[in-house]
């Protein structure tokens, strides 16, 4: 099946959307599909993404004033990189120091970028990314012609996809449209809530097919606008086909309990009763992957920089390796049931325990408890500090997985393989369509 994928968020970025479809492309490539990809050329290189198969086509495309001049410093620093005049982006300091830079100092040119793309995000839907709508618009034109796509499928986030795709949809082609946050959602900004709203609406009446990543957004689209066509949760998966490396380049010590936190650090998801908890037990060891971190833990650094270790960026493939050799990977739930931290089946791929610091009563919890994958703790410094000395007795004496189950075959089901493999045979479901009329509209 002949496969249009619009998606702004694709290689070189590695945000989580990026790499939700940087996976399912190769796998429907794997399935056999032709897998075409309308996306914004952002520039530059991201170290340590999924590689693509070569028969993906990538069509590239003006990404729109504001982030056309970045993608332009982005192509002219990778030129000095190729060159060998500047060090590559994972050529970062092993050793978790703040010597490593987490967030380096501003300068000028910064400053002057940032405050371009402020002005830009109020005037583009959703945010900076829609200035690329008109150059993805005629780029989508000419790609329904020429490639006459069997389906056409949008990755949200940005917005923008789900316009571009509704274009495609009203000249006949089918369309699935997959959501990884409701288009409206809770931090959407006042005065894009109502432009937001009225295109969730269209969407869930003209896609032939929405795929989300939870059951909780299934029932918000059906209760929020009475969404009668087909769902299907496409959860954020693992890689099952990576091959693990011998070395991590990061040491961890055998005497100590290690935790790793990667992943962002949002304002619904604080890290203070965790950094009190781990404080208590100090032959726990925190190590967070992160390009930049609370000013909390900046602080709780410089202050116990024996237990909290700061690594920085790390490449998408180093992040995987170090999972694997992690006592206790970190999580800290969710507010909002719609959304799950597409990092927790990351986790699950990784064959190691899971902390998750939420209510208890949330789909992570329960995941984790099913499959005795790990353990759930209250997010309080307390609870946090017991669980830690319990965790640390264990592997004092090398228990501290024997109840679990850490195999791969538990976790199968959320395979990025296993993923694509639900999401072809809904293609395989999907009618056949008529020739649609690619000038109408």
């Amino acid at each position: 099946m002949r496969l249009l994928l619009i998606a702004y968020e694709f290689p070189p970025s590695p945000s989580p959307q990026s790499l939700r479809w940087t996976y399912l492309a190769r796998e429907l490539d794997l399935l056999g599909h032709e897998v075409h990809v309308l996306t914004a050329d952002l520039g530059g290189e991201t170290p340590g993404l999924p590689e693509l198969p070569a028969r993906i086509r990538i069509h590239r495309t003006y990404p729109g004033p504001v982030r056309g001049m970045l993608a332009h410093l982005r192509k002219r620093r990778q030129r000095k990189i190729d060159a060998g005049r500047l060090p590559p982006q994972d050529d970062a300091p092993p050793d978790g120091s703040l010597a490593t830079v987490i967030r380096p100092p501003r300068n000028w040119k910064q400053n002057v970028s940032e405050g371009i793309q402020a002005v830009a995000q109020r005037v583009h839907f959703p945010d900076i990314r829609g200035e690329w709508r008109p150059w993805g618009r005629r780029a989508l034109r000419r790609l329904l012609e020429t490639v006459s796509p069997d389906v056409v499928i949008s990755s949200h986030e940005p917005a923008t996809t789900i316009e571009l795709a509704l274009l495609a949809k009203r000249r006949g082609f089918r369309w699935i449209a997959d959501l990884g946050d409701p288009v409206l959602a809770s931090y959407t900004p006042a005065r894009w809530r109502h432009r937001s709203e009225k295109l969730e609406r269209a969407m869930c009446a003209e896609a032939d097919l929405l795929t989300v990543t939870t059951d909780a957004t299934v029932t918000l689209m059906q209760k929020r606008h009475g969404r009668e066509g087909a769902c299907l949760v496409l959860p954020q998966g693992h890689d099952s086909r990576r091959v693990p490396v011998a070395s991590v380049g990061v040491p961890f010590d055998p005497d100590r309990l290690e935790l790793l936190y990667t992943g962002s650090f949002y304002q619904f998801r604080r890290p203070d009763a965790l950094l009190e908890g781990l404080l208590a037990v100090p032959q726990a060891r925190l190590t967070i992957a992160a390009i930049t971190v609370p000013e909390s833990i900046l602080e709780a650094a410089r202050r116990a920089p024996a237990q909290i270790r700061l690594l920085g960026f790390r490449p998408h493939g180093a992040i995987l390796d170090l999972q694997r050799s992690a006592d206790l990977l970190v999580n800290i739930a969710n507010d909002d049931r719609t959304q799950i931290p597409g990092k927790v089946n990351e986790y699950l791929g990784a064959g190691r325990p899971l902390l998750n610091l939420g209510p208890g009563d949330d789909p992570v919890s329960r995941v984790i408890t099913d499959l005795r994958r790990g353990w759930n703790c209250p997010n309080l410094a307390g609870p946090i500090a017991d669980c830690l000395r319990h965790r640390l007795a264990e592997k004092s004496v090398q228990t501290l997985d024997s109840t679990l189950d850490l195999s791969p075959a538990a976790v199968s089901d959320v395979s990025w393989p296993a993923i694509a493999a639900r999401l072809d045979a809904a293609l395989a479901r999907m009618p056949t369509r008529t020739r649609p009329d690619v000038n109408s509209g």
